[in-house]
C-alpha cells in the first residue's frame, strides 16, 4: 500500500481508457497489442477501483498507441469523433473521477484540426493527446506545425504519448520497455530543435514516462543541437525545461534523481499508466515515488505538488 497522506487525492495525468468501440476497431485491423503488451481489459468501474486503491482522485484519460488513425482516413475521422463523444459522456457522468485528453486523427492535419475544434468548443476537453510519431511523422516536423499552432491558440494542454518506432522491432525487446523512451525523446528533441517550443512558449506539453531519456540526456542533446544548428546550449536546456514530465513507470531511485535534478519542480506530474501498467506495477512505482520523496532530504515539500498541485494548476476544473 502507498504511504498515506492527509492531502486530497492525486491527479493522474497518465491513465488510459480502452472503450469497446476502440477495441472493436483494433480487432478489425488485426491489432491485439500495443507496445508489445496485450490489450488489457478496462471499464470505468475497474478504473475507479484502481484509483481508490492508490489514492487517486481523478484520472485524465487518454487513448494509447496506435491512436485512432489505423490507415483509413475516413474511418479515422469517424472513429475519432465517436470515441471523443463517448469519452466526453463518461466525464460528464463522473466529472469528479475522470478527465479527458481528446484524440486526434493525425497524420491527417485537416481532420486533426476539426477534431481539436470539436473537442474544445463542444466537448470542453481538458486537453489533447498526441502520439510522439503518427505513422512515422514526428511531432516537431513542419507537417504538424498547423496543429501545434492551433493547440497553442486554444490554450489546450497537450499530452505526448509514445508510439512504436517507425522501424522494425528488435526481437526480444518489447517496444514499451525501451523503444517508447526513445520515441518520446525523438519528439521532444524535434520540438525543441525545429523551434516549436520557442515559437509557442506558453504551449503546455506533458512528456510521458519522465520524458523518456530527456532528463538524463538533456545536456548531451543540447550540445548536439549546438553543433548541428548553432543553438545556444543554455537556450536549448530552457526549452527542454518548458515541458512537463509525468512519473508513469518512473518512480524509481534511479529515474527520479535525473527527473528531479532537471525538471522544474512545478512541471512534474503524477502518472500511473494504468491499465497497460497492471495494478501491481502501479503499486511498485507509486510506492517507489512515495518512498523516495518521503525519505530524501528536502524533497517531502514537493510531494503534494507532484501528487496533485501541479496538475491542479494545469487543470483548474479538477481542483474543484
Amino acid at each position: 500500500m502507498s504511504i498515506p497522506h492527509a492531502t486530497p487525492g492525486r491527479i493522474d495525468v497518465h491513465q488510459h481508457l480502452l472503450p469497446p468501440d476502440f477495441l472493436a476497431a483494433l480487432r478489425r485491423h488485426g491489432i491485439a497489442e500495443a507496445g508489445g503488451r496485450a490489450l488489457p481489459s478496462w471499464s470505468p468501474e475497474s478504473a475507479v477501483a484502481m484509483m481508490d486503491e492508490h489514492r487517486i482522485a481523478t484520472g485524465v484519460l487518454s487513448l494509447s498507441t496506435p491512436g485512432t488513425h489505423l490507415g483509413d482516413p475516413v474511418e479515422a475521422r469517424e472513429l475519432t469523433a465517436r470515441l471523443n463523444d463517448a469519452h466526453a459522456e463518461l466525464v460528464k457522468d463522473r466529472p469528479d473521477r475522470f478527465g479527458m485528453f481528446a484524440s486526434v486523427p493525425l497524420p491527417d492535419v485537416d481532420a486533426a484540426l476539426d477534431a481539436i475544434a470539436h473537442a474544445d468548443d463542444e466537448l470542453h476537453a481538458d486537453g489533447v493527446v498526441l502520439l510522439a510519431n503518427h505513422r512515422g511523422t514526428y511531432l516537431g516536423e513542419p507537417a504538424f506545425d498547423p496543429v501545434m499552432a492551433e493547440l497553442d491558440r486554444r490554450n489546450l494542454v497537450v499530452f505526448i504519448h509514445p508510439a512504436e518506432l517507425p522501424a522494425a522491432p528488435v526481437e526480444g525487446i518489447p517496444p514499451f520497455a525501451a523503444d517508447f523512451l526513445l520515441d518520446t525523446s525523438r519528439a521532444a528533441y524535434l520540438l525543441v530543435r525545429n523551434g516549436v517550443v520557442a515559437r509557442h512558449p506558453d504551449l503546455r506539453m506533458i512528456l510521458s514516462h519522465a520524458g523518456g531519456l530527456v532528463p538524463y540526456a538533456a545536456h548531451r542533446m543540447a550540445t548536439g543541437m549546438a553543433l548541428d544548428v548553432g543553438r545556444d546550449i543554455g537556450d536549448v536546456l530552457e526549452d527542454f525545461r518548458r515541458f512537463y514530465y509525468d512519473t508513469a513507470l518512473s518512480g524509481s531511485p534511479s529515474a527520479l534523481p535525473s527527473l528531479l535534478a532537471f525538471a522544474r519542480p512545478d512541471h512534474i506530474l503524477y502518472g500511473s499508466d494504468w491499465p497497460f501498467a497492471p495494478d501491481n506495477v502501479v503499486t511498485y512505482f507509486t510506492d517507489g515515488l512515495d518512498e523516495y520523496l518521503t525519505h530524501t532530504a528536502s524533497l517531502p515539500s514537493i510531494h503534494s505538488a507532484i501528487d496533485r498541485d501541479n496538475a491542479a494548476a494545469l487543470f483548474p476544473r479538477l481542483d474543484r
